[in-house]
């Protein structure tokens, strides 16, 4: 029984029935009862992942450095628009290196996971786990590994073997998602292409490639923000002149980081929830398309 094919086709058919009123109304009266202690530790969840985000907020209006609150301030988003310059600039390197990176690691992972998924070859088992190594592997070897073979090969160090070593730290990511997409793929779709005589190349871009674009489009954020917050990959391969914020921040801490800091964050925090809002209407607009 375990054996027959049909078997997932008649569980999904089955998970798709709705359920009676009455089932309903009871699951609805035991989530009543029973919602307690789940619904606190998510208060309490929330409140730890989020309490230090308000902090942030509060301390960029501080009118002092100190630890205490003295009063309402707008001097620190002044000095930051005005007079940060380097601070401006390890943003924009960091940006930079996120967005070319994770493009670059979003084509190469979305093809690979399809060539992984699809095509049977020597040795698939083993590049899939050797795939998977970046992933479990202390980020301190990846970077002393990474700066080992850009000295091997003489490559200077700067922005394009920070942008190198991030492609490669975030290409497990993306293959990942997007290879969670493939396995709920749909196969009969492509032999119905086929049979209306579609090619392969009119499959992949018209077929397979909007089908999976919500696994894209998460491969390519989690690659952005891997990109973004990296700190010990990035020390280990940057050279002069290509500083990004993480590294910036890091070298602050000698002489106290400055609350101009807190005023970069939370425009941060504004843009992030700009985005996600925007990035989940535009992923509903494309289902609902579908």
């Amino acid at each position: 029984m375990s054996n027959n094919p049909f078997n997932g086709l008649i569980a999904r058919i089955n998970k798709k029935k709705p359920s009676s009123e009455p089932a309903r109304h009871a699951k609805r009266a035991y989530q009543k009862k029973h919602f307690s202690l789940s619904f606190m530790v998510l208060v309490l969840t929330l409140f730890f992942l989020f309490i230090p985000l308000f902090v942030i907020i509060a301390y960029s209006f501080n009118e002092g450095k100190s630890s205490s609150f003295t009063g309402f301030s707008l001097m620190w988003y002044k000095k930051l628009f005005f007079e940060s310059d380097a601070l401006w600039t390890s943003l924009f390197n960091s940006f930079f290196i996120a967005l070319s990176s994770a493009a670059v690691s979003t084509v190469l992972g979305t093809i690979a996971a399809i060539g992984i998924n699809w095509y049977k070859f020597k040795g698939k088992g083993y590049i899939q786990t050797i795939t998977f190594l970046p992933l479990v592997l202390p980020e301190v070897i990846v970077g002393m590994s990474m700066l080992i073979f850009f000295s091997g090969i003489k490559l200077p160090l700067g922005l394009f073997s920070i942008f190198a070593a991030h492609t490669t730290f975030c290409l497990p990511f993306v293959f990942l998602m997007v290879l969670a997409r493939l396995d709920e793929f749909d196969y009969s779709i492509i032999e119905a292409s086929y049979d209306l005589g579609a090619t392969e190349r009119e499959t992949m871009f018209k077929i397979i490639i909007p089908a999976i674009f919500p696994g894209i489009m998460a491969g390519f954020m989690m690659a952005v923000t891997m990109s973004l917050e990296d700190f010990v990959i990035t020390f280990f391969v940057s050279g002069p002149g290509s500083t990004t914020l993480p590294l910036y921040v890091y070298s602050m801490i000698r002489f106290g980081v400055s609350p101009v800091i807190n005023a970069l964050s939370f425009i941060i925090i504004l843009a992030t929830i700009l985005i996600a809002f925007t990035l989940r209407k535009f992923l509903k607009n494309i289902a609902a398309a579908k």
